[in-house]
Formats: structure tokens, C-alpha cells, sequence
């Protein structure tokens, strides 16, 4: 017999399920990130050119990765709430937010420690680098607006028509190597091509990918509890004694 997985698009259906979910994801990702950062900082060589300065890019590659993705996952999330007004989407949506703007503050601060070694400054107004700070204030706007807006299905929808205006931006970021001019270097793994450094490098490179999104899992699921437990509380939305019982014996 099948499992019907539509009934997990209820709040009220999907709080307990987060729970079960919370601690396996939470445990992959200390495990993954764990041997992802062994890889890279005592596995992986040393690079001929940028010696083990380079070795920040375990870390700010995937969390760059991570800033694009998690945007996109967003605003599909938004999409889905405006088409078809369904408020879980825009609960997941709201959940997103914050992980997103972490790992893309994660890229911008990684890079900077990655670049005063290699370009000899903190910061330079590189297209890749300025539009992964714009990519920041995209996160950082939505999640003011939403908060600035009392009525919750106006703050969903107002935050999810900016998520999705702002998605133009992510194919700016990837491609902004190659249509200017910067310092920021190519990308060093693709899909359509072999990869440009030593297979331990990758490995390390892909570990923590993972590693990452195993934790994007957690925390989101995690913050969406709460925030399906903040809103069984408005009146506007509707309570639900079961979750807040089970929400104040935590």
C-alpha cells in the first residue's frame, strides 16, 4: 500500500513528519560536513599557485552554490503559494529565507579571506562579487518586507512577487565570469566539462555540498515548526490546539 504523500501538504499533517525528519537530516550534515573539511584541509594537495590559502574554497564554493540554489528553491516555493494560494508554499518559502541569506553572507565573508591573499584586497567590485552581495539584499529585503507587512496574506504574496523578480539575478551571478571582464576566476567544477583541479579536490568540494544541503534540510524544516506554530496562533489563519500542544511541550 502506498503512501499518500498529499496529505503531508496540510500544516497540521507535516509539523510531526518535520520532527521525524529534523534529527536524520541534522546528523548527515555533521556527519558529511565533518568529512568534507577532513578532505580538504588534510586530504586534498597543496595548490602549486595559491598554496593552502586556497583551501577556503571548501567552504565558500559550496556555500555559494548553496546562496544560488537555495534563492531559486525560494522563489519556486513563492511561485507555487501565488499560483495556487497555497499557504504551506509560502511557509516553506518564509522557512527558506533566512538559511539563504546565511550562506550567501557565508560566500561573500569566505571570499573576501579567500581573496586579500590571492588579489591582495578584501573586496573588490567584481561583477560576481557585487551581484552575490545584491543576491544578500535580495534575501535580506524579503525577509524586512515580510516582517513590515501585518497582514499575513499580503506579507506572503508582497515577498513572494519580489522572490521572483529577484530569481533574474541568479543567472547573472553564474554567468557574470563570462560576460565581463573579472578578477573572480571560472568555475573549477561544471557538468559539461571535466574538472579543472585534483579528484580529491572535488571530492572534498561535493562532500560538503552535500553536507550543506543536508543542513539547509534541517534548519528549514525546523523553522518551518515554528512558523506553522506562529501562525495557528492568528486569528487569521485559524488555530490548531494539537500543534500548540505539542509546540508548548517542547
Amino acid at each position: 500500500m502506498g503512501i499518500n504523500w498529499f496529505k503531508y501538504s496540510s500544516p497540521q499533517a507535516f509539523y510531526p513528519l518535520a520532527g521525524k525528519m529534523i534529527p536524520w537530516f541534522s546528523a548527515a550534515a555533521l556527519g558529511l560536513i565533518g568529512v568534507g573539511l577532513y578532505i580538504g584541509f588534510f586530504v586534498a594537495p597543496t595548490d602549486f599557485q595559491q598554496g593552502d590559502a586556497y583551501r577556503i574554497i571548501f567552504v565558500h564554493v559550496p556555500a555559494a552554490w548553496m546562496s544560488m540554489f537555495l534563492y531559486v528553491i525560494m522563489a519556486a516555493w513563492a511561485g507555487l503559494g501565488l499560483g495556487l494560494n497555497a499557504r504551506p508554499s509560502f511557509m516553506m518559502a518564509q522557512a527558506i529565507a533566512p538559511t539563504g541569506a546565511m550562506f550567501t553572507f557565508l560566500a561573500l565573508l569566505t571570499g573576501a579571506m579567500w581573496g586579500k591573499p590571492t588579489w591582495g584586497a578584501w573586496w573588490v567590485w567584481d561583477a560576481r562579487l557585487t551581484s552575490e552581495l545584491i543576491l544578500l539584499f535580495q534575501y535580506i529585503g524579503i525577509i524586512l518586507l515580510r516582517a513590515s507587512i501585518d497582514d499575513l496574506r499580503r506579507a506572503d504574496r508582497a515577498s513572494a512577487v519580489l522572490a521572483l523578480v529577484g530569481v533574474v539575478n541568479v543567472p547573472i551571478i553564474y554567468f557574470s565570469v563570462r560576460w565581463w571582464n573579472t578578477l573572480h576566476q571560472g568555475a573549477s567544477v561544471s557538468m559539461t566539462a571535466s574538472p579543472k583541479m585534483a579528484t580529491t579536490m572535488v571530492t572534498a568540494m561535493l562532500v560538503m555540498t552535500l553536507g550543506f544541503w543536508m543542513y539547509s534540510f534541517a534548519v528549514t524544516l525546523a523553522r518551518m515548526r515554528c512558523v506553522i506554530v506562529e501562525r495557528e496562533r492568528l486569528p487569521s489563519w485559524g488555530k490548531n490546539p494539537s500543534i500548540q500542544e505539542v509546540a508548548e511541550a517542547r
